[in-house]
């Protein structure tokens, strides 16, 4: 735990609001916003909350083999993953989107109601 001023520590639930609400301000930046890369960014942010989440959890309530001198490292591993998933999705988007914009001179998604696929 780490201690501050003394007698408060940060625990689960410091790290489950931080997740919460990076998750609610991706969320919104998602609805919010007209731009394609508004929403990327909100998309990255609820990636990163889930992150937050794996970690904290793997902290906090999986003792793995700790007495044998093991760290648990399952959530880091799983937070490893979805790093790189979200890198092959901001590249794969960049992508949609630098095409889209030479298309149409524009990154606003409600013009996009011509692509069809």
């Amino acid at each position: 735990m780490i201690h501050l001023l003394g007698s408060t520590s940060v625990g689960l639930p410091h790290f489950l609001v931080l997740g919460a609400v990076l998750f609610v301000c991706g969320l919104l930046a998602m609805m919010v916003k007209r731009n394609a890369i508004g929403i990327l960014m909100g998309v990255e942010l609820i990636l990163n909350a889930a992150n937050v989440n794996l970690v904290a959890f793997n902290k906090y309530l999986w003792a793995g083999d700790r007495l044998a001198g093991k760290p648990a490292l399952e959530g880091q591993v799983f937070a490893l993953f979805v790093i790189v998933l979200a890198a092959a999705e901001a590249a794969v988007a960049l992508a949609i989107f630098l095409n889209y914009y030479n298309n149409y001179a524009t990154v606003d998604v409600e013009r996009g109601t011509e692509l069809k696929g």
